[in-house]
């Protein structure tokens, strides 16, 4: 395993490959990040943070919301997508404009191009919060690749194969960068370590995800 480390003081957004088909874009979103949270603000009035349980009834560390046409879910039924919030039973908050643009704009930079996601899961972090190990097979469209946004504190993303036990490789995400896989690298596996301490100026001592897909 290798820890790859990026300094957030770069200058430059930049390409760096994980695989073939997955590309981690530096600094994509630095300059709409602010934009990005306020979006997150407004998204989560409507439809509240909550804390999903896996079919096991396992309540996870992360807690999540949606926005688009449809909302990853999670509970005793199992995980699956779904066009209302089953807290509201309304439909999902729209995904806004400039989301759907910049992840149209960062799948084409990572050569996919004419992406059009229709779900957004986003996830809030604290210290000690973790994504395990899965890969991404609820969605209808696998041709289409995943947008992965990432704000606040950093992170390490753990990217791996097609096997939960294979090697894996670790990145550390920091504000504004996007990674995006797809093609290839589809259904790797990949993962979020528990979250350590510490504070961004826009979101203190959170980080929040935003992870775009074509779910049908």
């Amino acid at each position: 395993m290798t820890l790859e480390l990026f300094d957030e003081t770069s200058a430059e957004p930049s390409h760096e490959a994980i695989t073939l088909g997955a590309v981690i874009l530096r600094g994509f979103a630095r300059e709409c990040a602010a934009e990005l949270l306020r979006l997150v603000a407004q998204i989560t009035d409507d439809a509240p943070w909550r804390h999903m349980r896996t079919p096991s009834g396992h309540r996870m560390s992360v807690a999540m919301t949606n926005c688009g046409t449809y909302g990853w879910l999670s509970d005793e039924r199992g995980y699956r997508y779904a066009d209302h919030d089953p807290i509201s039973g309304r439909p999902w908050p729209p995904m806004p404009k400039g989301l759907f643009e910049l992840a149209d704009a960062a799948a084409t930079a990572a050569g996919f191009a004419g992406f059009a996601p229709d779900a957004c899961l986003i996830n809030r972090y604290v210290p000690g919060a973790k994504v395990s190990l899965h890969q991404d097979l609820d969605e209808r469209d696998t041709q289409a690749p995943i947008v992965s946004i990432s704000l606040g504190i950093p992170a390490v993303f753990r990217f791996g194969g097609s096997t939960r036990k294979g090697p894996t490789r670790a990145f550390r995400l920091i504000h504004g960068d996007i990674a995006v896989w797809g093609g290839p690298a589809r259904h790797a596996y990949h993962g979020v370590d528990p979250i350590p301490e510490a504070q961004h100026a826009l979101t203190g001592g959170v980080r929040i995800n935003l992870t775009l897909r074509r779910a049908r």
